[in-house]
């Protein structure tokens, strides 16, 4: 008497598909290359398959696996660092202003990184008399420009390391890459204390800065509503928002924490991924006569 086969008993047996799955597979081949996928997930979402936030993260995955350090680190000029050579006193007020959690300690010259600071631990120097900053210091990771992100991620998880030293090919420091970068090119902005909340003005006033007034202001804020609340005339032929503009000016998309000064006012930008700019903080400096150029 011949056996019969029976379903989900043999090792061998190949998981059943259905009419529906067989015919979509004839229609719909897989894709073949990855633009082929982002295809068809862009068709996903045009037809309410998947939302914008799930596409966008989609895209950001892709992203992190073919930028590197050197895309999105924060340049060497642009570091806050707190040098250890001087009296605690002398870089407290910006770590207090910076607000940052960790900072790179050097020993002197920007090149020489001996560690890295947690703003936490300087509580210990107000509690104790013989504080001594060396010993409190963690160890620095160094990483080169060349890291692919992907490959970074998978590093700090493992390693829980939140901030690493970017070098160069003949080993100066080149800039400092922290896990939340990486984290913003897949899934957008991190909130943090420049965040808006969704009812706020695009365009908000805050304590005026060592030159003058200040704002903070999101970079899709039309150019024209822009120059009506700070009283100036920026225009381009090219873009309509200030975020645009700012990127217009600089010829890239510009890093958190880059500074530009158009006519008498400083942008600098508080928040950005390799996509978008997200939120700019503008200072309007003394008045100079390069504010004519605003016009052009």
């Amino acid at each position: 008497m011949q056996d019969i086969p029976t379903s989900g008993k043999s090792g061998d047996a190949k998981p059943h598909r259905s009419l529906f799955e067989r015919l979509t597979a004839l229609i719909a081949p897989e894709p073949d290359s990855r633009s082929e996928l982002l295809t068809i997930l862009h068709d996903a979402h045009e037809r309410n398959l998947i939302d914008a936030d799930a596409l966008a993260m989609i895209e950001g995955v892709f992203q992190v696996s073919e930028l590197c350090a050197r895309d999105i680190m924060v340049p060497r000029a642009q570091m806050d660092v707190v040098d250890i050579t001087k009296p605690i006193e002398e870089w407290l007020p910006m770590v207090l202003h910076t607000a940052h959690s960790r900072f790179p300690a050097i020993d002197g010259e920007r090149d020489k990184v001996v560690g890295i600071l947690m703003a936490k631990d300087l509580l210990r120097y107000y509690a104790e008399e013989s504080f001594d900053i060396r010993s409190t210091l963690r160890t620095a990771v160094f990483i080169p420009e060349s890291k692919r992100l992907n490959v970074l991620l998978s590093d700090f998880r493992a390693k829980h390391n939140h901030i690493a030293i970017v070098v160069d090919e003949y080993g100066g420091v080149a800039g400092l890459i922290t896990i939340e970068d990486v984290l913003e090119q897949i899934v957008g902005d991190i909130e943090d204390e420049y965040d808006f909340d969704e009812e706020e003005d695009n365009i908000l006033a805050i304590k005026a800065g060592e030159h003058g007034p200040r704002w903070r202001i999101k970079a899709l804020t039309e150019i024209e509503q822009f120059n009506e609340e700070l009283g100036t005339s920026l225009s381009s032929p090219d873009v309509d928002t200030i975020g645009g503009l700012v990127a217009d000016h600089l010829g890239r998309m510009p890093h958190k924490g880059e500074m530009l000064d158009i006519g008498n006012l400083r942008f600098e930008v508080l928040r950005a991924d390799a996509r978008h700019i997200h939120v700019l903080l503008v200072e309007k400096l003394p008045s100079s006569p390069s504010e004519d150029a605003l016009d052009s």
